[in-house]
């Protein structure tokens, strides 16, 4: 009576992981044979090696998912600048139909003078709220000194403080 199995043994099984970045298939992990009078060297030699194609393979799923991502983020950015560009495209027409709208009540000249300086005064508006945002914006100062201590430390190993 043989003690043969007739399935293939795992070591030989064709089955393939995603492609890598490359283009090349990563082989899919593969339960190791039972082999009793293996030694302990080779089992951890073996534990490695798989840890090791499995890592490599997370990292090439990593990859693949990023580069879609990006491409997409890529082609959503485009977008938006597009959208953007149009959106001063008619903020411009606006603009002028309210100066235009404004020639009913006073000369023409005068019309896109209003909207001029109103325009201006939002404009001024705007800068200022930004510039009083940007001036509470301060150092970090925690990670100054954090940073000045690992500095210390590292020119003084013995005099840690």
């Amino acid at each position: 009576m043989s003690t043969e199995s007739s399935h293939p043994s795992p070591k030989h099984s064709t089955a393939t992981a995603a492609p890598t970045a490359a283009g090349n298939p990563v082989p899919a992990p593969q339960a190791p044979a039972l082999d009793p009078d293996a030694s302990i060297g080779r089992l951890v030699h073996g534990a490695t090696m798989d840890i090791s194609t499995l890592i490599r393979g997370e990292v090439e799923l990593a990859k693949l998912e990023l580069r879609a991502s990006i491409k997409s983020g890529g082609v959503g950015v485009v977008f938006f600048i597009l959208a953007g560009v149009l959106f001063l495209y008619a903020l411009t027409f606006a603009f002028i139909s309210a100066a235009e709208g404004l020639t009913n009540v006073v000369p023409r000249w005068l019309a896109y003078l209003i909207v001029f300086l109103a325009i201006f005064v939002v404009a001024v508006v705007i800068a200022f709220i930004g510039y009083r945002m940007v001036k509470k914006v301060r150092a970090p100062t925690r990670t100054i000194e954090t940073t000045k201590d690992t500095v210390a430390y590292l020119r003084h190993p013995t005099q840690a403080s």
